[in-house]
């Protein structure tokens, strides 16, 4: 598997997602049995953003497969549960987000980051965040995507700042609010797509502007592509990862 490490940063690059049916033929072999799809994927990619989780609960044993069948250095990052944060908008307390936590905390170590995807209905309300905030496991870390232009706030910012959360750089084709804000010891960026929600594929250029980006952010990264379209995401992950290994520490 290739590694990480681009020039003097760790950059963990890879897509959001990676059990794609439609990716049979585009990515993954036609002959390739799905069973192998994990370990196929992880000789491109060093992380891969997890989803699922979002919509369905998994069970601890799947999360320990999932694992098995990577490598020591194979990282994931994994959406907290709509649950917690579409159904009960935050408002919840410490046992019902331990009770998820503690499956993804099966990976042990190769738990990356745990992404909190807010809906975009949910208006900023700083004592809510500040509460909610406060029964999280610092021990693991966090970062939230918000899809409410309310949320572009200091009050906001300043809480992520002091409990070194990312604000997740989201570009979403124009569907929700972006903002570039750097409130931890680490970024994470997601890329649904410039163009299109998803379904657009990204060109080298924009490929290049999100490479001087990180260059320019001087930070570990976290960095998923969620254009999943046409096997779009896979394709322009390998592409970032190139650029990045071509563009030296000092080119800013």
């Amino acid at each position: 598997m290739e590694q990480a490490i681009q020039g003097r940063l760790n950059y963990y690059i890879g897509t959001s997602g990676w059990q794609y049916g439609h990716w049979k033929g585009v990515f993954y072999p036609e002959e390739l049995q799905y069973s192998k799809w994990l370990s196929y994927y992880c000789r491109h990619f060093s992380t891969v953003e997890i989803n699922v989780t979002f919509y369905r609960d998994v069970r601890a044993s799947t999360f320990q497969k999932w694992y098995n069948l990577t490598p020591e250095d194979f990282l994931f990052s994994v959406k907290l549960s709509r649950q917690i944060t579409h159904f009960k908008r935050l408002k919840v307390n410490k046992d019902s987000i331990t009770s998820f936590i503690e499956k993804y905390a099966t990976l042990k170590e190769k738990l990356g980051i745990i992404l909190i995807q807010l809906p975009p209905g949910l208006k900023f309300d700083a004592k809510v965040v500040d509460d909610f905030v406060s029964l999280l496991d610092k021990k693991y870390k966090y970062t939230i995507e918000v899809r409410n232009k309310t949320f572009i706030d200091d009050d906001f910012f300043s809480i992520l700042k002091q409990n070194n959360i990312a604000f997740c750089i989201a570009d979403s084709a124009g569907r929700f609010p972006y903002y570039e804000a750097i409130t931890a010891d680490f970024v994470y960026v997601r890329l649904h797509g410039s163009q299109r929600l998803y379904a657009s594929e990204y060109t080298d250029e924009e490929l290049r502007m999100w490479a001087q980006k990180l260059k320019i952010w001087n930070k570990p990264a976290y960095i998923y592509f969620d254009n999943d379209f046409l096997g779009y995401a896979v394709k322009n992950a390998l592409r970032l990862k190139e650029i990045l290994t071509d563009i030296s520490p000092s080119q800013k």
